[in-house]
């Protein structure tokens, strides 16, 4: 397993950590998603020893309406 952390800006509320799990949930290899609105903070959990791709982990989560950077 490979985890990765993100800080995201914008999220408010539970329905944001559920837009947020939702995007990033389709994206392949990820096992966990960890969000939460109160700190910001997503942590990307995989199946393998290979970390989410960045890239597709922040075009999900601008696909939820929200900004983040690797933290």
């Amino acid at each position: 397993m490979a985890t990765t952390e993100y800080q995201v800006t914008g999220m408010s509320c539970g329905h944001c950590e559920t837009a947020i799990r939702g995007e990033v949930g389709q994206i392949a290899d990820v096992t966990d998603i960890d969000v939460s609105s109160s700190t910001g903070k997503l942590v990307v959990t995989t199946g393998s020893d290979t970390p989410a791709d960045d890239a597709a982990v922040l075009a999900a989560v601008e696909e939820a309406g929200y900004d983040a950077q690797r933290a």
